[in-house]
């Protein structure tokens, strides 16, 4: 077997309408598609497909994720003020680790993600 890519990653909610608000209209991802008349559906993140899934409607208890997603932008500060403007509370300053800036917060269902921009070479 020969894995060759990684088609999606899934993001678990509680309420798909909300889910799919949040990711379209306040990060304004691209949506792709809906999963059939299923809860779930897609958006786009530059390369990786975000595949929002309303757990219960898969017959599956909902946890939110544990591990955050860091999307990529161009500038951390001005990509953090505009979702402040949008009503969104970050969990953390703008984080300076010597080779990229970062900032938390998380959607509606408590699922972790970050504003990530790498500004110099990793060693």
């Amino acid at each position: 077997m020969e894995i060759s890519a990684v088609d999606f990653v899934t993001i678990p909610t509680a309420d798909y309408e909300r889910a799919a608000a949040f990711y379209g209209e306040t990060l304004g991802l691209p949506f792709v598609k809906r999963w059939g008349d299923r809860p779930a559906g897609e958006f786009q993140a530059g390369q990786l497909t975000l595949a929002i899934m309303q757990s219960d409607g898969f017959g599956m208890e909902f946890r939110r994720s544990s591990g955050a997603i860091a999307f990529q932008v161009a500038d951390v500060p001005k990509a953090k003020a505009e979702l402040e403007g949008k009503g969104i509370a970050f969990q953390t300053d703008i984080i300076d680790s010597g080779v990229c800036h970062q900032a938390y917060f998380a959607d509606p269902d408590g699922n972790p993600l970050a504003l990530h921009h790498r500004y110099a070479p990793a060693e």
